[in-house]
């Protein structure tokens, strides 16, 4: 009988020490880890660090990476990796079938100067693969998607100062194009198939951890890696030319936030705006000098300068920070001291930062 009590007595206070217990916490956790990710065009700029935080969050084993080939870099050694060319739909769907996704981050794009070298390709990637990951939505009940969309949605006849989330939206290039077509399929799929779809417009993203890919607003990144290399940098845009930037950990963080509110929140459906600062090629430079007295720009507009006066020169986005609480943490100065912190071990260069 005392036995008995015993048994009881130890039940009641199991149960009672429950309630001190993080359950919610637990929960969590046991829901993070049944959660199952894709990420698509994973050796880019956005997502190689993308696998790095989503890994850190679902475990090495739960986010699959895939990419047309595998990058050499560390974070690709750490968990499952597929290789996949989203337009192949058959290779796609055996990927689907054999881990069957929760979440599918679709990075997968030819980004502005490259699409305008090859138009058709550059169409063709970035629709049909949309396409491909939409109807994969659908017909595979994937709770989640995400598809980043781009300042290149906005062109000549855009408010260029504070350019609202809705205004007009008249692209002249093939990636831009691509976008805002994108954007549309994106709200449609939502509305008429209840696809949980959500977008941002990123505008140009700097890091340090891949090198520059094809993009317009590449520069500022590049140009980090020639001051701590050659101490100069040949700039392909103007030196006034402003652009809406985002450093990397805010871009991520703007990524997994917007993923990881509930869907309530999520009030805009086709992609939200997105900002972190804005600069020119001469502010950048200034800003580097800081660090590094001796660095020069010099300028040599290319055809990557009309690109890039087709763009904004800042973004609104508030209704980003009034749906689901966007706020970037980094400004110029802030970004500069980072990314030259991190990258001149790469060099053997040292900085006083």
């Amino acid at each position: 009988m005392i036995k008995h009590i015993h048994i009881v007595y130890a039940v009641v206070n199991f149960v009672f020490s429950l309630k001190a217990f993080p359950i919610t916490f637990a929960f969590q956790n046991f829901k993070k880890m049944s959660e199952k990710v894709l990420v698509i065009g994973s050796c880019g700029q956005l997502g190689t660090e993308l696998v790095e935080s989503l890994r850190n969050i679902y475990g090495e084993a739960n986010v699959v990476a895939s990419d047309i080939r595998k990058s050499n870099h560390e974070v690709f050694q750490t968990g499952p990796f597929e290789e996949l060319d989203i337009l192949d739909k058959n290779r796609f769907t055996e990927i689907l079938q054999k881990y069957q996704p929760t979440q599918v981050y679709h990075l997968a794009a030819l980004l502005s100067a490259t699409a305008e070298a090859k138009p058709k390709l550059g169409w063709t990637l970035n629709m049909d693969g949309l396409f491909n990951v939409l109807d994969a939505a659908v017909d595979f009940k994937i709770g989640r998607v995400y598809w980043p969309s781009s300042i290149a949605v906005f062109g000549p006849n855009t408010p260029v100062d504070n350019t609202p989330q809705n205004c007009v939206m008249d692209p002249n290039t093939i990636y831009g194009i691509s976008k805002l077509a994108g954007e549309r399929y994106c709200e449609y799929y939502f509305q008429k198939r209840g696809v949980d779809v959500r977008s941002l417009r990123y505008p140009g993203l700097i890091g340090h951890k891949s090198d520059p890919g094809g993009g317009t607003t590449d520069y500022a990144v590049s140009i980090y890696h020639d001051a701590l290399t050659t101490g100069k940098h040949n700039c392909f845009l103007g030196d006034h030319t402003m652009l809406p930037m985002l450093y990397m950990p805010d871009a991520l963080k703007a990524t997994l936030d917007i993923m990881h509110a509930p869907a309530e929140k999520i009030k805009i459906r086709s992609s939200y705006n997105l900002a972190g600062m804005s600069f020119n090629p001469k502010q950048i430079t200034e800003s580097i000098q800081k660090y590094i007295p001796g660095f020069v720009t010099e300028y040599n507009p290319d055809h990557r300068q009309a690109i890039a006066d087709s763009w904004p020169n800042s973004i609104d986005d508030s209704e980003a920070r009034k749906d689901w609480g966007w706020q970037p943490a980094y400004d110029l100065d802030a970004m500069t001291k980072d990314m030259l912190s991190n990258l001149a071990p790469r060099y053997s260069k040292n900085l006083s930062l």
